[in-house]
Order: structure tokens, then sequence, then C-alpha cells
């Protein structure tokens, strides 16, 4: 795993990938620490993180579409897939390896609350908690952008999927409360869930089978629900759509609240989508 993660490291810092994504992140985080705590006079750090949130949308996609899609288009894959190395421990050395490059941004923005001390008294536990919380925040988002790079060999389309699936948890809130509410069009939902859901099985295994009965099976079970306890879909969809909310849960860190739920929540979206991205890897290799 030292070895990958030496490789990736090395690679973001021999191209200008790394320098661009660092120069880019402190640039966004220095304008927006002048607006608030220089001019505007916020002696309140956690404002600067709360604001530029949106900063995952554009460079997460940048910093994780080449790590599996390169691979892929290059056909250096095939020594990934012919190696002894377990592929755990691959994909583990390269999520490491962007994440060390988005914790050396997070070890500068450390000294924007000291700096500001300077000037007057700020509550360093929440300024550093909310940097606590915008680096898990990046964690589980670059694990995601990994996964969806293991997807496709095209740094393009993975870029805009990531770039599309994170905004979509950005927005989770105001999405929300569009949908509708009643019991009706929460199984309608739910169903076209399963249905990408089964979409993305298909695309993972390319097993058209596994695929139709894991489908069929989820939809049996959410029909018979519904049948028999309809009253259990009322505000079904908004809690669950929720639940998926990132934003809302690196917010609590942003008003003082050191979350330990959100801590494992972010810890555990990493997790699983490493453990997605490996099993993605795994079917290609024994294809």
């Amino acid at each position: 795993m030292l070895a990958i993660y030496k490789k990736e490291l090395k690679s973001y810092f021999t191209s200008m990938t790394g320098y661009v994504f660092i120069a880019f992140f402190l640039v966004i985080i220095g304008i927006y620490y002048v607006i608030y705590n220089m001019i505007q006079l916020y002696a309140n750090f956690e404002y600067v993180l709360s604001g530029v949130s949106f900063i995952f949308i554009l460079l997460v996609p940048i910093l994780t579409m080449r790590l599996m899609a390169e691979e892929k288009k290059q056909k250096t894959d095939q020594l990934l897939f012919t190696s002894p190395l377990p592929v755990g421990k691959i994909i583990a050395g390269k999520f490491f390896a962007v994440l060390t490059v988005f914790l050396a941004v997070m070890a500068i923005i450390c000294l924007y609350p000291l700096i500001l001390l300077q000037f007057g008294t700020l509550s360093l536990k929440v300024a550093y908690g909310s940097i606590l919380g915008f680096s898990l925040l990046g964690a589980a988002y670059i694990a995601i952008g990994l996964f969806i790079s293991a997807l496709t060999e095209s740094q393009v389309v993975a870029a805009v999927v990531s770039f599309v699936v994170i905004l979509i948890t950005a927005l989770m809130d105001s999405l929300v409360n569009l949908l509708p509410k009643d019991k009706k069009s929460a199984w309608i939902i739910f169903t076209i869930i399963v249905i990408v859901i089964c979409w993305v099985i298909y695309i993972m295994t390319h097993n058209l089978t596994i695929s139709l009965i894991i489908g069929i099976a989820a939809e049996a079970v959410l029909t018979a629900v519904y049948l028999l306890k309809p009253t259990l879909f009322d505000g079904l969809v908004s809690k669950v759509f929720n639940w998926f909310s990132v934003i809302a849960r690196f917010d609590n860190y942003t008003q003082g609240v050191l979350d330990l739920s959100s801590a494992v929540y972010f810890i555990s979206v990493a997790f699983l989508f490493q453990f997605l991205t490996v099993q993605a890897i795994k079917k290609r290799r024994w294809s």
C-alpha cells in the first residue's frame, strides 16, 4: 500500500493537478476569510468554512477523476489486476494519497484562526471543530469521487458524474422541500430509487439476473409494506433524504456542536465507497 501511496502522491506534484488544487482552494478560502473576518469583522472562522463548502463541488471531481479512470484508459489497470497486492490496499493507497493532498491544505488553513486571534477574541473550539468537520466532509466526498472514477475509463465522465452527485448532496435540503410528501408519491419515488440501485448493481456486476432478482425482491417488499401499512410512507421521503444530507451534518460543526454521530457518518461514507470501489475493481479483475 505504501508504494501505491507514494506513487499517487508523487503524481500530484509532478503534474499541475496538485498545485492547481492547493492554489485554487487557498485562494477561495482567502477571499472568504478577508470578506467575513477582515472586512465585515466577524470573529467566527466557521462562517468562512460554511460559505466555501460549495468548493467540493468544483474541486473534488478534478482531484479524483484520474484515480481509476486514467488507469483504465492507459490499460495500466492490468498491472493492478495481476498484482499480488490485495485490491483493498491498492484502493486505500490511492485514497490516502488524495486525502494527504487535501489535508495539506487543511493544515495551512489551521493557521487562519491563530492569525485572527491576534486582532481580537474568537472561539478556537468552534473554529477548529469546524475545520475537523470540513476535513471529514472532504474525506467522504473524496471516497465518492474515487468510486465514480472506478466505474468509467473517461476522466471527463468521472468528473461530470462526481460533480452532479456532490451537487445533489449539497442541495439535498432544498430538493427535499420540492418533493411531494404524500404516501403514493413516496412509493413512486422509492420505486425509482430501487430501479437506479439495480442499474448501478448491473454496471458493477454486469449480471442482469442478479440485478433483476434484487430489484424484484426489493420492489415486492416495498409494495407489500405500502399495501399493509401505508401510513409509514407519510413524510418518509423527507426523513430518508435528510439522512443523506451531508452538508446539514457539517452545519452541526459550524454551530459549535462536536457531533460524534456526524463524524461516524462521514467516516462510514468514506469506508463504504472505498468498499464499493474494491468490489467494482474485483469484478473487473475476475472478468
